[in-house]
């Protein structure tokens, strides 16, 4: 991971711009030392995508223990838990579309976090634990009061907790939007936060998922997308439309007669307009690093945010050439497979903590 004790910049959420643009740009110098390449026996935006799903040999994690939180409308989501050492950090993980605590890259983040001895919490969206959840919504990539309501309580219960959170792809587009969303007035125990793969502008991004040269992707998330909405409609009856349902093959119809449906947007180009992060990156007030792929198969390189980032002291791009989808794979050969995006994230959060614990000499401050 490289050694982060050199960082000696104290940080503040309080701090004038002119002391965060030193921060960040003693951190970019940092992440900059370890670029992406992309491997020779595993190139292009595709193989980038789907090698870890389909061949990593996930990472053994230490004892993890699945708790439901409650929340205030009657219904629950499931968080699993992996404790650290004490006065250590903590570490909050959001999963992307139909993912979970089993996605191959948050059994990544656990184990190399763990080797660190820094809690770490994986958040499962409501429906996304293996139980249907109970209220009349499922999730969406703009639904931020589950998010907001479990750091508040991490918060309550550990008021002197140093909390960092990561997110996947929509993951990632739920934690940027409620840190926009936050602004000045994110908690103070919240440090830094990084975001992967996120849909900047899912009104661009959505429908070029929609081409037909992305229906094995399209086709892998409805299948499971569409029996979720029809076990909803079995608790509501009437909630939403069954034969448009049962019919739909895009994001388009899924997400106006669904998503929508649901949760009261006017159709799909509503939701996708209001729920991506990109508009709510301007008010992001804690380090928070972007990290995505130009060739991103979800999501095309026009979307990147790369001139809010420029202009922000508080967001670290890592915006990359090649990478794919939540891909990042390099290494000498697929036996020493290695994955830079969450390499990067152990680096990014490292350097933050640093700064808040080491002097210039390098001893505990």
């Amino acid at each position: 991971m490289g050694n982060t004790r050199g960082f000696c910049l104290q940080t503040s959420v309080n701090a004038n711009s002119a002391d965060q643009l030193a921060r960040k740009s003693a951190v970019m110098a940092h992440l900059e030392r370890h670029p992406f390449s992309e491997p020779w026996w595993l190139r292009g935006r595709h193989l980038q995508t789907v090698w870890a799903p389909l061949f990593r040999v996930p990472p053994v994690t230490p004892s993890v223990r699945a708790e439901r939180v409650d929340t205030h409308d009657g219904d629950f989501f499931c968080i699993h838990v992996q404790e650290g050492k004490p006065r250590h950090p903590m570490v909050l993980l959001l999963h992307g579309l139909e993912g979970s605590f089993r996605s191959k890259y948050i059994l990544g983040l656990h184990h190399q976090f763990g080797n660190l001895g820094w809690s770490v919490v994986t958040m499962e969206f409501r429906s996304c634990s293996g139980e249907m959840n109970r209220a009349r919504r499922i999730y969406h990539m703009g639904e931020t009061s589950d998010l907001d309501f479990l750091i508040r309580q991490f918060i309550a219960t550990r008021p002197d907790v140093e909390l960092y959170a990561a997110g996947f792809s929509l993951g990632g587009n739920v934690l940027a939007k409620w840190l926009g969303e936050q602004g000045e007035q994110a908690p103070v125990q919240v440090k830094a936060a990084a975001i992967i793969s996120a849909p900047y502008d899912c009104v661009v991004s959505a429908p070029y998922l929609d081409r037909p040269t992305a229906r094995l992707y399209r086709q892998k998330f409805l299948k499971s997308l569409v029996p979720k909405a029809l076990e909803k409609e079995r608790q509501y009856p009437g909630a939403i439309d069954v034969r448009r349902i049962r019919r739909c093959t895009t994001f388009a119809e899924y997400d106006t007669y669904v998503t929508a449906a649901l949760h009261g947007f006017k159709d799909a180009r509503d939701y996708w307009a209001k729920a991506s992060c990109g508009r709510f990156l301007p008010n992001v007030r804690r380090p928070t690093m972007l990290l995505s792929a130009a060739d991103d198969p979800f999501s095309p390189g026009i979307t990147l945010p790369r001139a809010h980032a420029a202009g922000s002291a508080w967001l670290h791009p890592q915006f990359t050439d090649t990478g794919g989808h939540v891909g990042f794979v390099y290494g000498p050969n697929p036996w020493q497979a290695r994955f830079w995006a969450e390499e990067q994230t152990v680096r990014f959060f490292q350097a933050y903590h640093a700064q808040d614990h080491f002097s210039d000499s390098g001893n505990p401050a």
